[in-house]
């Protein structure tokens, strides 16, 4: 029987790149390409298919109708060959896992526990990511990642790891100065730390002290738990934070400002794609976050 002929698979991992990454200059520092040599690929492919699957303005892609139709029917045929071509890779050595994790929680919960994972499976290692919009790379240039979400696109298979409280976090100096019950004018004073992954959470923090509509002297903006709780701890302001992140720290420097019960919008979930769950090295890890309550 004769075997269809079929567009370079290089073209087609340059196409499914552009649109996951939504650049085609991530894509091509992914790739490892200059912008010319990615271009080049997504040229070939749709000469081979017949169709414009970008248009170009100045140095921007936008995915056409036809591009769009093409990622959906092609994409997760994409993701099938990947899967059973690793599944057939033969190493006894390694078992390969790309995972993304926030620094915070890894240092705080994952890797404390790291060890016994370790010790069960000495065959599997991990390469870390730590950048931002993690959940945008699942499937992609990742296996995996923890985030912190209200709840994850259900196009992922997600495990739920917990359920947060917002604290208010600041150091034991500050605590004082400002009192033990909620007031308008001194925390209108006040700078707060506002965490990139919690913006929701001052608004929930406001709401359950009574003061919705507070406007402090400043909002800093960090992208860091570590940093932030840092931050805090030397009186720099207020970190909203989970009640977590304080328990874990064990810092004798910081306090939770008030005793208030806010329920936290986010939790931190372990995310990948549902097909991700037949390669060896994602299952073992999945199965490890599950039944140790991670």
């Amino acid at each position: 029987m004769a075997i269809r002929r079929l567009p370079p698979l290089r073209a087609i991992e340059a196409f499914v790149r552009i649109v996951r990454l939504g650049s085609a200059r991530a894509a091509a520092d992914e790739l490892g390409l200059s912008p010319s040599a990615l271009s080049r690929r997504v040229s070939a492919l749709e000469d081979f298919i017949g169709k414009r699957l970008f248009t170009r303005q100045h140095q921007a892609m936008k995915l056409t109708d036809d591009g769009s139709t093409f990622y959906n029917a092609v994409a997760p045929k994409f993701d099938e060959l990947a899967a059973a071509v690793e599944g057939q890779v033969v190493d006894s050595r390694v078992l390969r896992l790309r995972l993304g994790v926030l620094p915070l929680f890894g240092s705080q919960r994952l890797f404390p526990r790291l060890p016994e994972l370790r010790k069960a499976q000495p065959r599997l290692h991990i390469d870390f990511d730590t950048s931002p919009h993690l959940d945008h790379r699942v499937g992609d240039t990742l296996d995996a990642a923890f985030i912190l979400s209200p709840q994850p696109d259900p196009s992922f298979h997600a495990v739920q790891l917990d359920h947060n409280k917002v604290y208010a976090i600041t150091s034991k100096a500050l605590a004082e100065e400002i009192g033990p019950r909620p007031d308008r004018e001194a925390l209108s004073r006040q700078t707060f730390l506002i965490h990139n992954e919690l913006p929701d959470s001052f608004v929930a923090w406001k709401q359950a002290i009574g003061l919705p509509d507070l406007e402090p002297a400043a909002i800093d903006h960090y992208d860091s738990g570590q940093l932030i709780l840092e931050a805090a701890a030397q009186g720099l302001g207020i970190a909203i934070m989970h009640d977590a992140h304080f328990d874990r720290a064990q810092d004798g420097r910081l306090a939770n400002l008030y005793d208030i019960e806010v329920k936290s919008p986010y939790s931190y979930w372990f995310i990948c794609k549902p097909h991700a769950l037949d390669v060896r090295a994602v299952r073992i890890f999945h199965d490890w976050v599950v039944k140790t309550g991670l």
